[in-house]
């Protein structure tokens, strides 16, 4: 499939587009859509994390696990809404963590760009998903691909912050060199489990410190 990525993204993923998993994701997703299913986000937006933040800027990798599933919601950038939606749970205990981290003002939004257009990757694990059926295209090849992603990330580029929220991101931490780059790992900001240590994790002043040590400019979390 023709892929409308960002070119510094196209250069380092090359390899991953012609093998026949990749080949096979777009077939599903086509014969979804004529079985009047619909597919979040929306065919422009699935590459939206790769497209905001370029493989050059790349500085911090949020993971996520799947697209949100309901209407409107999900735009390509893990834990993110469009401009309009009301910020979910996981999201308002992110910036409830930020608030107490690093003093922000909580946002009366939850579209997290100004984030990824400053090198902080909001990757999910899986780019698709049917409208109410989470985790529904967890099988479909994009976990092949995202796994690929990480491992590129880790193997091409120095100093990178991966920020490992609960159990299925962790288990992320073997496709990644942590003699060159800061995990930082805690349970999920979820309401089932951010105060088993999420909160108080402070993952963000902890972002910049490491950053600043590197001398990379820190994140403006402030959106």
């Amino acid at each position: 499939m023709d892929v409308k990525i960002e070119e510094s993204w196209k250069e380092a993923l090359k390899s991953e587009f012609t093998k026949p998993y990749f080949q096979q994701i777009p077939l599903h997703l086509k014969t979804e859509k004529s079985q009047g299913k619909t597919i979040y986000p929306p065919g422009p937006l699935i590459f939206n994390a790769f497209n905001t933040t370029a493989f050059d800027k790349v500085k911090v990798v949020i993971l996520g696990q799947d697209p949100y599933h309901g209407a409107g919601q999900a735009h390509g950038l893990c834990f993110s809404v469009q401009n309009g939606v009301p910020p979910p749970p996981s999201l308002v205990n992110i910036f409830k963590e930020l608030h107490d981290d690093i003093g922000i003002t909580i946002p009366n939004h939850g579209n997290l760009t100004h984030w990824a257009e400053q090198g902080v990757f909001l990757l999910n694990a899986s780019l698709t998903v049917r409208a109410g059926e989470p985790m529904s295209h967890s099988k479909i090849g994009w976990s092949e691909f995202t796994d690929a992603v990480i491992k590129t990330i880790s193997q091409q580029k120095e100093h990178v912050v991966f920020m490992l929220w609960g159990k299925f991101a962790q288990e992320k931490r073997v496709l990644i060199d942590d003699s060159k780059h800061l995990i930082l790992r805690s349970v999920h900001p979820s309401p089932l489990s951010a105060h088993a240590g999420f909160f108080g994790c402070k993952h963000f002043s902890k972002a910049n410190a490491w950053l600043m040590s590197k001398e990379f400019d820190p994140v403006d979390w402030q959106l």
